[in-house]
């Protein structure tokens, strides 16, 4: 009786400690998703030929500082209050940013889906002008090559032929953000097109309303109403408004295939 009770002694704190080494690793591994790292498959062929399809990529989340909120509220879809720890460096052109996608729902009404990542290349940051001059991206006083200058060029030369810009019509893949009558910006010829930072003031006119009432919308969490050259905001008039956050341009690799901010625009800093 003596020995059986000292095995189960025994089978007890070997339980109690793999146990608790269990939960320690469990504890250590969730701290590491939240603060260090986390992993991401590549689903399609937006990002081609840098990532392919089957690609995992891990992004470092201390270069740029790890994101805090709630999940809670993520999962039930209510506002969320997103916070950035410090990180080493600032997101720069032409790198590979991993970001939860904007528009889940409806490509007119910005939101948040925990689980919905894309992967794509940053074209211009908060401050930036950025266009589409013969489907090649520029940014205003900025010199070098951005996104794969291989993948534009092919895009320029396909749409050269009446043809092939009929077909990508048919497909509705050539017309480009804000999806308009008026600018009827293109995958092909796009912009300008400011980039807001956080402290920019613009005048509310009918161009700017097109571009951004989307991002004025999920800063006010309200609508934003054009009336007779008149714009209405939380039921008062507004002739200028001051952005609350920054913005980037993102775009894909390969651009025949990507969905990226030539069609649904711009990308807030909080969801990087």
């Amino acid at each position: 009786m003596r020995y059986i009770k000292k095995y189960i002694g025994v089978l007890y704190n070997l339980l109690v400690c793999v146990t608790g080494g269990s939960l320690l690793m469990m504890i250590i591994w969730l701290l590491l998703q939240i603060f260090v790292f986390a992993s991401f498959a590549i689903p399609s062929d937006s990002m081609e030929p840098v990532l392919i399809p089957g690609d995992y990529v891990l992004v470092n989340k201390m270069l740029k500082g790890p994101r805090i909120f709630s999940l809670g509220d993520a999962r039930q879809h209510k506002p969320l209050h997103i916070d950035r720890l410090k990180g080493f460096s600032e997101f720069q052109r032409n790198e590979v940013l991993v970001f939860n996608f904007p528009y889940p729902e409806r490509w007119d009404s910005i939101g948040f889906n925990l689980m919905l990542y894309y992967v794509k290349r940053c074209i211009a940051l908060p401050g930036d002008t950025v266009e589409i001059r013969d489907a090649r991206y520029r940014v205003r006083g900025y010199d070098k090559e951005l996104g794969n200058i291989v993948s534009q060029n092919s895009l320029a030369h396909f749409l050269e032929k009446p043809r092939n810009v009929e077909k990508m019509i048919q497909e509705n893949c050539f017309f480009a953000y804000p999806g308009d009558t008026i600018l009827k910006w293109s995958i092909k010829d796009f912009g300008p097109f400011y980039l807001p930072s956080r402290g920019d003031t613009i005048v509310m006119d009918d161009k700017h309303y097109l571009l951004y009432r989307n991002l004025i919308e999920w800063e006010q969490q309200d609508k934003l109403i054009a009336s007779n050259g008149h714009f209405y905001l939380n039921g008062r008039e507004v002739e200028h408004y001051v952005f609350m956050h920054n913005y980037y341009f993102m775009g894909g690799d390969n651009c025949y295939n990507s969905q990226d901010s030539r069609y649904w625009g711009l990308c807030r800093r909080n969801i990087l």
